[in-house]
Order: structure tokens, then sequence, then C-alpha cells
């Protein structure tokens, strides 16, 4: 029997929401300006963490392999049949945006809408739902 925390995959599933609509608002105002530019970078690094941290709690609750890095989440949990190819494609380029968001912000491009910022809502939402669904189907 496998002890998964659905309580708190479910808090942070719960979060794509606001994130989605910080995306969503970040692109339909954006201006180049460092409002904007902030609003998006904070929202694609909370999709980042609400990604990394489901798919942790997913690896561990039913004991799939080790994770080595945050792509290799993505990919242990696209192996076990919890989000789409598609999904995983796009995941898999949002996370190597975390080194870059984090620890070299300083570098970060503002003043640009990225690319992610209109494709990750629906993913955002996808992934929620696929990841509700395999809890079903496995639980």
């Amino acid at each position: 029997m496998y002890y998964v925390n659905q309580e708190q995959i479910e808090r942070r599933l719960n979060a794509i929401p606001d994130i989605a609509a910080g995306l969503r608002h970040a692109e339909a105002s954006w201006d180049g300006g460092v409002g904007c530019g902030f609003i998006q970078e904070r929202a694609l690094h909370l999709g980042i963490e609400v990604v990394t941290d489901v798919g942790s709690y997913l690896i561990d609750g039913f004991i799939m392999r080790d994770a080595s890095s945050y792509e290799d989440i993505l990919d242990i949990i696209h192996e076990e049949k919890v989000m789409s190819a598609a999904n995983h494609e796009v995941l898999t380029r949002l996370v190597r945006l975390r080194k870059p968001l984090v620890q070299e912000y300083f570098d970060w491009e503002r003043q640009s809408l990225h690319p992610l910022t209109v494709e990750l809502p629906v993913v955002l939402e996808t992934f929620a739902a696929e990841v509700r669904d395999y809890l079903k189907r496995e639980l």
C-alpha cells in the first residue's frame, strides 16, 4: 500500500489557477515594463515549483525511481503515465528555466514576453487534471 500525500499535492495543484491567471495577466497587459516582467518571472517560477513539488510527492508516494534533477522528476512521472508527451515537453522547457530564474536572476530578460508565458496556463491546467486523473486511477 502506498502513502501518497494527497493533501499536499492538492494544495499545490490548487495554486495553478492563480499562476495561470498571473501568466494571462502578464501576457494581456504586456508593455515591456519591469512590473509585467516581474509578474511573468514570479509566475514562471511558481509554475516550476508546483510541477516539481507535485512530481516529487508522486515519486515518493508511489515509490518510483529516485530523481537526479528537476528534469528527471518530469521524466519519471511521464514514464509512469502521469502526463502526456506534449505536457512533458513543455514542462521540461519550463523547469530548465529554474537556474536562470533563481540563480542567474540578474541576467533574466525582463523586457521580453517569454514564449512559455503564453503557452503555460493551459499546460498547467491540463497537468493538474492529469495528476488528479492519475491519482484516481492508481489509488
